[in-house]
């Protein structure tokens, strides 16, 4: 080994770091570093960064938030992905659930729609479904309930003869500081709502799904990661990619493809709903993007994942669409 090697190369380095914290110091002392950019622009319009520090009652609607979210994809053209199919989807009165039916509405499918008690909502979205000049239909359902499960699918094969696609979207989340104060109530609401009513939905629908129909199901980045907040949530979340995952072997001698997708934040009702004021005003912001998704930006993921024209070879799968770099 030639003679002071070592010392050179330990030089060398001490110098490398030197000249970096030089660096950073002229940096800090110019001022640099103080003056926050925006998000970075990834998304075809530029989407809002900053929510207004509004909490909503429980039983609030999508039309009383002060920044109401964007959900008609303006710059998405359709292309009969979908032309003549029918679609089912839970919790579409609001947030993803009425960005994803006006999408399908777009492509060519008519659509039911069940939601819980937003009937403001529910109308908004029928309204929008029809603009795009396909038929809606609104159905007030509980998906805690198997019979009104069965109801739901029973009346839109009634009305419409067939059903291709079902979207399992209906989920209730509530934060809880700690194990502690989550009780069983909340608790049985939150499997009952997000994993029950998706096996319930599924069961129903199974038998007037025929081959090349698919089930997609509304997971979330919870269920990949985990939530110190969101305990029954975000384990419910888990447990619904597993579901997908199980359910798609178990369909796929039937034809039937069956995938989810997992949303990272998302500017929807469900979060004003829960959290308070001053945290929503900083809802999304520590994804990547530094920013929370618009429903918009959410529901042509459930296009992709509805037509066998994008994505007949590909079932089983759990698709985020988080924000954020590596979020699985």
């Amino acid at each position: 080994m030639p003679a002071n090697t070592k010392a050179d190369t330990h030089s060398r380095q001490k110098s490398i770091h030197e000249q970096q914290d030089r660096h950073d110091e002229r940096k800090k002392s110019s001022g640099a570093a103080a003056k926050k950019k925006p998000p970075p622009r990834t998304s075809a319009r530029k989407q809002p960064s900053a929510f207004p520090a509004q909490h909503l009652d429980a039983d609030g609607q999508e039309a009383d938030l002060e920044l109401r979210p964007l959900f008609l994809a303006p710059d998405y053209f359709g292309s009969q992905k979908l032309q003549g199919q029918v679609a089912l989807i839970t919790g579409g009165d609001s947030g993803i659930g009425r960005a994803v039916a006006i999408l399908f509405a777009r492509e060519g499918a008519d659509v039911a729609i069940t939601y819980l008690a937003s009937d403001d909502d529910a109308d908004e979205t029928r309204r929008c479904v029809e603009a795009e000049g396909r038929q809606c239909l609104v159905l007030q359902s509980d998906v805690k309930s198997a019979v009104a499960c069965k109801k739901a699918v029973a009346q839109t094969v009634k009305t419409f003869g067939r059903l291709d696609v079902l979207v399992n979207n209906a989920a209730f989340q509530k934060h809880a500081d700690s194990l502690e104060d989550l009780d069983d109530e909340g608790l049985q609401e939150t499997w009952d709502t997000n994993l029950g009513g998706y096996f319930r939905m599924a069961r129903a629908a199974l038998p007037h799904l025929k081959e090349g129909a698919c089930i997609i199901n509304t997971g979330s980045v919870v269920g990949l990661r985990g939530s110190a907040k969101l305990l029954d949530y975000a384990a419910t979340k888990g447990a619904i990619h597993a579901f997908t995952k199980s359910l798609a072997s178990n369909l796929l001698p039937r034809g039937i493809r069956v995938n989810a997708v997992a949303p990272g934040p998302v500017w929807t009702p469900l979060n004003p709903a829960d959290l308070p004021a001053e945290k929503v005003a900083e809802f999304g912001q520590k994804s990547d993007l530094e920013r929370a998704a618009q429903p918009e930006e959410l529901s042509p993921a459930y296009v992709f994942l509805a037509s066998s024209v994008c994505s007949g070879y590909i079932t089983g799968i759990v698709l985020p669409v988080t924000g954020s770099v590596g979020a699985i």
